[in-house]
């Protein structure tokens, strides 16, 4: 079925730069959620654990971050889809892609948790973990890898609830989610001194509440995405995972410089090594979040206005964009800058990881150039993912998230001794912002949109 789009579609007809914020703030606040559980798990358990268990956690987020990209791939690449759907005015399609991608997840859920659960032992090697670090590794994984499926639905749910028109809705629930996380912690970790399987209990409960809350969509009348068993052309689902590609590729890339990282710093500074990057990473985060909030918003509004081929509409947004991420990056370059050492603090106790706070702070000093850059970059992969060029897309992604790093990495570490090879990361994401500029220079809105075409 067909028809025209609404006009009370804020990402059609609203004004841009309202809109834009109208949609940004609740994703900051949900993926600052969304994020909060790993970040206060670190300041818990680097502050009750300590140094050791720092690291066995941080030794694990390869293979979950692995597993939440395939995540994010189908997300993404589904609701990009149904996106220009709804552009379109095609809400039957639009629908079937909602429910189609939400049950694909939910199986793919399934067939992780017990493929991960049973094969235990060989990730921990695989990761490249000292034989020491096996008895608190499985502490953490073996309790919340069952819980990845609620963290697989929820991924769903926020994306496409977000679509619809109701960022508020998928902004609660996470925002519920990460103020249980901080209690549970509390409770679990210093209250009953738990330790990992605490931290761990304390997220996976958190994930599980987004999910419950979300569920409210369904009784929402309003709501234009219905949700059905009854399915075909399931290829649809493959398709519109392509195009999202490049958050897998970001996940698994991520996953193998993490790799990468760890197994280097083993070799150059053994545990407090390996902590001080979870340290570092745990502060980097904060700042990618934000990037990835104007990134995802961004695809919100692209996708719909490329589907309704609104040229002028497209350069809007991504002016206002481009102007929110240069006052971010300007923020977060100062914060780094300035105030590293309490910041590194936060995590861990000051008195018995001295040696571990000086090398956390020295690495950030090297890694804040990547904020000239990184934010940029992700906005231009948002970009084209949202207009439907995912080999580009994925280009951009990799280049970023793999290629760069991973060469620049190795390179600089067989040129100095120490652990300064770090520095190799905000090269890496420099040269990065040369090439995905060049590509988005080809692919400007008012190339892009010239190409689409309405079914009457």
């Amino acid at each position: 079925m067909t028809s025209e789009p609404s006009g009370d579609n804020a990402a059609l007809y609203g004004a841009i730069v309202p809109t834009f914020f109208k949609y940004l703030i609740p994703s900051l606040l949900g993926l600052f959620a969304m994020t909060s559980a790993s970040l206060v798990d670190g300041i818990f358990i680097g502050n009750y654990e300590g140094v050791s268990a720092l690291a066995a956690v941080n030794l694990i987020i390869p293979i979950t971050t692995l597993l939440f990209g395939i995540g994010m791939m189908l997300s993404i690449g589904g609701s990009v889809r149904a996106g220009k759907y709804l552009g379109e005015g095609k809400t039957a399609a639009a629908s079937a892609i909602f429910s189609k991608t939400l049950l694909s997840v939910a199986v793919y859920g399934v067939a992780v948790i017990m493929l991960g659960l049973a094969l235990e032992e060989q990730i921990f090697a695989g990761l490249g973990a000292t034989p020491e670090l096996f008895s608190p590794m499985s502490e953490y994984y073996r309790v919340i890898v069952p819980f990845l499926f609620a963290q697989l639905l929820t991924l769903v749910l926020y994306f496409f609830i977000r679509l619809d028109g109701m960022p508020s809705l998928a902004a609660t629930a996470l925002a519920i989610g990460a103020v249980a996380n901080i209690a549970l912690d509390y409770l679990f970790i210093a209250v009953f001194g738990w330790g990992l399987a605490g931290a761990a209990f304390a997220t996976g409960l958190s994930e599980v509440l987004p999910v419950l809350v979300m569920l409210i969509y369904f009784f929402r009348p309003e709501r234009s995405l219905r949700f059905s068993f009854r399915q075909d052309n399931w290829r649809e689902v493959f398709q519109a995972a392509y195009n999202g590609v490049s958050e897998f590729i970001n996940a698994v890339s991520g996953a193998i410089v993490a790799f990468i990282l760890n197994w280097m710093l083993i070799q150059r500074a053994g545990v407090n090594g390996v902590a001080a990057i979870t340290v570092v990473n745990y502060l980097l985060v904060l700042g990618f979040m934000m990037f990835f909030a104007i990134s995802d918003t961004i695809q919100v509004m692209i996708s719909q206005n490329f589907g309704a081929a609104k040229n002028d509409r497209i350069r809007g947004f991504l002016q206002i964009a481009c102007c929110v991420i240069g006052m971010f990056s300007v923020a977060f370059i100062a914060l780094l800058t300035t105030a590293s050492e309490p910041l590194v603090h936060l995590f861990v106790d000051e008195k018995n990881s001295t040696e571990m706070v000086e090398l956390a702070t020295e690495l950030v000093s090297y890694v804040w150039p990547l904020f000239l850059f990184a934010g940029f970059n992700m906005l231009i992969s948002g970009y084209l993912t949202a207009i439907h060029l995912p080999f580009q897309s994925g280009v951009v992604a990799a280049s970023h998230s793999l290629i760069f790093p991973a060469v620049f990495l190795l390179l600089f570490y067989y040129l100095v001794s120490d652990h300064r090879f770090v520095a190799a990361l905000p090269v890496a994401e420099g040269f990065t912002f040369v090439l995905a500029l060049v590509i988005f220079l080809r692919h400007r809105p008012i190339k892009s949109t010239l190409f689409v075409t309405r079914d009457k």
